[in-house]
């Protein structure tokens, strides 16, 4: 009995831990879905402060926040609507507002690898269950929704949904945002600047100014101008953009602000490296960079 409550209190904390586990794994897999109360299905345009348009749904009852109505896909080139086995194997990721949730990473068994259909950065706008035990298929608006309701939104899917009906926007936010309140969304004519410097402090010290698109992964935008970011025999035996061998790092010395968030993964990468250090395989800008190829690291990235 001495030992009673220093047992009791271990039991709970492996039964806390058990159940965290299962509600962050339920929506890839149907056999642990974690049943819970049912989110609203109030629509989210207006719940999350989000312009309507009905430019993106086939309805004319634009004052109704009751509507189910899905996406009008056809309303532009960038919605699309997949329909995927439940086990999706996409880590999903959001900026420093939490919401307007995107696909960070694409796990290469899953079902969005497999079809060919799915990009990083590609936004999440819908959610629905194919052939549910209610026979209620209704679509889920995710537009502008919190990270933690998203994912609730997948862990809440009946156990007998194998498949789900998914509608991805292939933009950035604000290119969304803009959509949802009735504009074109398009920003392909607002450019930014990467600045690179090549072999900083050695006489070989090289600046390129280079032009592009915002939102554009820095790793494509230097490897399609002839500029290497890789060192040694990863230059040939590097992952292409995979973010799988954690060779491809810049340092951005300048607009760090006016990148993506780093991940979880990445600060784990180059956890022994100063903050400014990137895999510029995950970075995107939307605004005006620079970044120092080849910058000096420490001992975990040692293969490079």
């Amino acid at each position: 009995m001495v030992y009673s409550y220093p047992i009791a209190l271990l039991a709970v904390a492996i039964l806390s831990f058990q159940c965290q586990i299962s509600s962050v794994y339920s929506f890839s897999s149907p056999s642990s879905v974690v049943q819970s109360r049912r989110m609203p299905t109030a629509h989210l345009l207006h719940k999350h402060n989000i312009i309507y348009s009905s430019a993106l749904y086939s309805t004319d009852n634009n004052d109704n926040e009751d509507i189910n109505e899905p996406i009008d896909v056809t309303a532009d080139p960038r919605l699309r609507r997949l329909r995927l086995s439940r086990a999706l194997g996409i880590d999903w990721e959001t900026d420093l507002s939490f919401s307007f949730v995107y696909v960070r990473d694409i796990e290469p068994s899953g079902a969005a690898s497999i079809s060919g259909e799915v990009e990083i950065g590609d936004q999440i706008c819908e959610l629905t269950s194919v052939n549910s035990k209610n026979g209620k298929d209704i679509p889920i608006n995710l537009i502008g929704a919190p990270f933690d309701e998203v994912m609730g939104a997948f862990a809440n899917l009946g156990r007998e949904v194998t498949e789900v009906d998914l509608v991805f926007f292939r933009g950035t936010k604000e290119e969304l945002k803009d959509l949802c309140a009735g504009g074109t969304g398009s920003q392909e004519d607002e450019q930014i600047t990467i600045t690179v410097i090549q072999n900083k402090g050695s006489k070989d010290e090289t600046v390129r100014t280079l032009e592009a698109k915002k939102g554009v992964n820095v790793r494509q935008l230097l490897t399609d101008n002839g500029i290497n970011v890789y060192q040694s025999l990863t230059r040939w035996t590097n992952c292409k953009g995979k973010q799988l061998c954690g060779t491809c790092i810049v340092n951005v010395t300048e607009g760090g602000e006016g990148t993506n968030r780093k991940s979880l993964d990445e600060a784990s990468t180059l956890r022994e490296n100063p903050d400014t250090y990137r895999l510029s395989c995950v970075t995107f800008a939307y605004g005006d960079v620079t970044v120092e190829t080849f910058p000096p690291i420490e001992a975990a990235q040692w293969t490079r």
